[in-house]
C-alpha cells in the first residue's frame, strides 16, 4: 500500500476526493466495516456502490479493498468478518471494478494471524491479491493489551515488549503509597495503566517490582500501591512497561534506543 492510498466508505467521500484530486490523481481503497465499527461500508451492497462511484469519478482510481477487524472481541468474530470481506471483494470484482493486482488490507495487532490466514493467497479469480497487514503494535509490542491479545498466544512464536518508561520516585508520603514522576503526559493510559517491571535503587542495585502497581494517574504523577516488603525511597528509579504503544509514540518526538546495559546507542524520531 503506497502512501497515496486513501480509504473511502461513502459517496460523499468519493466526491470530496475527486474534487481534491484535480491537480493530482489519487489511489483509493473502498473500505468495508461492520455494525458498530469505527468506519467502513456496512455491507457488500454499499461497498459496491462506493466502488462504482470511484470508477466513475475523475481523478481517483480504485486500488482495492480495506477493512479493520481489530475492534472485534474474539478470533471467531474476526474470522467471520474477514470471510465477509472476501465475499464483498468478489462482488466488487464481479462488476469489473478492480484492477489486475488488488490491494487487500486489514490487520490490527490482535488478529494479524487471522488476517493472513483469511486474506492472503489466490482466492480472487482473475486477480493477483496483494495482502497488506496494518498491525502496527508489533514494532514495540507492550506489557498490556497486546501481551494478552497477541496472536502468539495461539500460534508458535513470540514478541517481547521493547518500550519502557523510566520514572523516579519523588515522594513516599505515607506507608503503602509512593509517587513517581510520570503521568498522562509521559505514558499511555487509554488501554490500561503502566506496569512496574523493576526498580533501580539509589545505590545501583536492581530489584524486582513484585507487588507494585499503578493505581492512579495525574498529568505528571503516578500513584503506586507499595506492599510492606517492597519499600521505595525518593530517588529510586522504576522501569514501567506500557499498554498500547501507539499512545506512547505520540508523546515522545525522540525515543532513545539502548543496549542490554542501558547505554544509549541511537535516537529514534517518531512521526506520529
Amino acid at each position: 500500500m503506497c502512501s497515496s492510498d486513501l480509504f473511502v466508505d461513502s459517496l460523499a467521500a468519493v466526491l470530496a476526493m475527486s474534487q481534491a484530486a484535480r491537480s493530482r490523481p489519487m489511489r483509493v481503497l473502498a473500505e468495508l466495516g461492520y455494525p458498530g465499527g469505527r468506519t467502513g461500508c456496512r455491507d457488500a451492497a454499499e461497498l459496491t456502490r462506493v466502488a462504482r462511484a470511484v470508477a466513475a469519478a475523475p481523478g481517483v482510481e480504485l486500488a482495492g479493498i480495506a477493512a479493520y477487524e481489530g475492534g472485534l472481541p474474539t478470533t471467531a468474530e474476526a474470522a467471520e468478518f474477514l470471510a465477509t470481506v472476501r465475499a464483498a471483494t468478489r462482488a466488487v470484482a464481479a462488476e469489473g471494478l478492480l484492477p489486475e493486482e488488488v490491494v487487500i488490507t486489514a490487520g490490527g495487532s490482535a488478529f494479524f494471524d487471522v488476517v493472513a490466514e483469511n486474506l492472503a493467497g489466490a482466492w480472487l479469480p482473475g486477480h493477483r491479491v496483494r495482502a497488506i497487514l496494518r498491525s502496527g503494535a508489533y514494532v514495540s509490542h507492550d506489557d498490556g493489551i497486546y501481551r494478552v491479545r497477541t496472536p502468539f498466544t495461539r500460534v508458535p512464536g513470540t514478541l517481547e515488549a521493547a518500550l519502557e518508561v523510566w520514572a523516579q520516585v519523588v515522594s513516599v508520603p505515607e506507608p503503602g503509597l509512593a509517587i513517581a514522576g510520570m503521568g498522562k503526559r509521559e505514558a499511555p493510559y487509554d488501554a490500561g495503566l503502566p506496569v512496574p517491571r523493576c526498580v533501580r535503587r539509589t545505590d545501583g542495585r536492581v530489584t524486582g517490582a513484585e507487588g507494585l502497581s499503578v493505581t492512579q494517574f495525574n498529568d505528571h504523577h503516578a500513584f503506586l500501591s507499595v506492599p510492606a516488603d517492597a519499600q521505595l525511597e525518593p530517588g529510586d528509579l522504576i522501569c514501567f512497561g506500557i499498554s498500547h504503544p501507539c499512545t506512547a509514540f505520540d508523546k515522545w518526538a525522540v525515543i532513545p534506543a539502548v543496549d542490554d546495559d542501558y547505554r544509549v546507542t541511537e535516537l529514534i524520531r517518531t512521526y506520529f
